[in-house]
């Protein structure tokens, strides 16, 4: 079945980028001139989808804003909302209603990806299948316990590998470390994964985390990955906003040279 809708989680509070974030929510921090949550969007254009689903909190009504402009021939943009703080699985849980029976991706926020083309990976690989599969990323050792960590089958060691995910471990010690891979902010499901997520047990901060939702789908061998070197960048920290910021505006043809020469002539000095 083919992959047409991708949900956005967008109802965290930003508290990193306080008290900026308390003007303007995260998700429409400006990477130059345009707001984070639009390359999310058009990312989710470039990969074939034409609905997009937000899902935010009633606490952040510029996002409500800004979807209401969002809908154009190519996309129909729209919200539904978290009510409580109760984790990324909830959230994806939260768009349940909207999604009905069809295949979707998630896509976080806080990861800008320099193109769409993990993502049409995914969806291609999750049509050829049927099962579920989510980007990966190798990392360094010391990088692995802040993100979900996957022990895998038929890694090839080459960028772009296809993979099935045999388990997963949510932050892992170095000790508990599976593998030096990791999972990305990109997803495509099939309608299923609702009924994982209704079979989560909150965690001890009451969240459902789609960890759990995933290492479900692993242990019934119902999960792939590609393993992915494409540019990433993680705009949930000011610094990677900043980063983000910079590399952005350089490849752009409009500022682009400038801003590197400014930065020559800054840094030269």
């Amino acid at each position: 079945m083919a992959v047409r809708t991708a949900v956005i989680p967008a109802a965290g509070m930003g508290t990193r980028f306080l008290p900026a974030t308390r003007a303007t929510p995260k998700e429409l921090l400006p990477i130059y001139d345009t707001p984070a949550l639009q390359f999310v969007i058009d990312e989710a254009i470039a990969a074939g989808c034409d609905q997009v689903i937000v899902v935010t909190s009633r606490t952040k009504p510029s996002i409500e804003n800004y979807v209401a402009t969002a809908s154009t021939d190519k996309v129909s943009v729209s919200v539904v909302y978290q009510d409580a703080p109760l984790g990324l699985g909830h959230a994806v849980g939260c768009a349940r209603q909207a999604v009905g029976k069809d295949p979707f991706i998630v896509m976080l926020p806080d990861e800008i990806m320099g193109d769409a083309s993990l993502t049409k990976q995914l969806v291609a690989q999750f049509e050829a299948t049927g099962k579920s599969s989510i980007g990966l990323k190798r990392v360094a050792p010391a990088e692995v316990s802040s993100y979900g960590n996957v022990k895998v089958a038929g890694y090839s060691g080459g960028a772009e590998s296809s993979v099935e995910i045999l388990q997963v471990v949510e932050k892992p010690s170095s000790a508990e470390a599976v593998s030096d891979i990791v999972i990305i902010g990109r997803y495509v499901f099939a309608p299923t994964v609702f009924d994982k997520l209704d079979q989560v047990k909150p965690s001890a901060n009451s969240e459902i985390q789609l960890t759990d939702a995933l290492a479900m789908l692993a242990a019934e061998r119902s999960l792939n990955g590609i393993v992915s070197d494409i540019t990433r960048y993680d705009t949930g920290t000011p610094m990677g906003l900043l980063r983000a910021v910079i590399e952005i505006a350089l490849q752009r043809k409009d500022i682009g040279a400038p801003l590197n020469a400014w930065l020559k002539e800054k840094f030269n000095k």
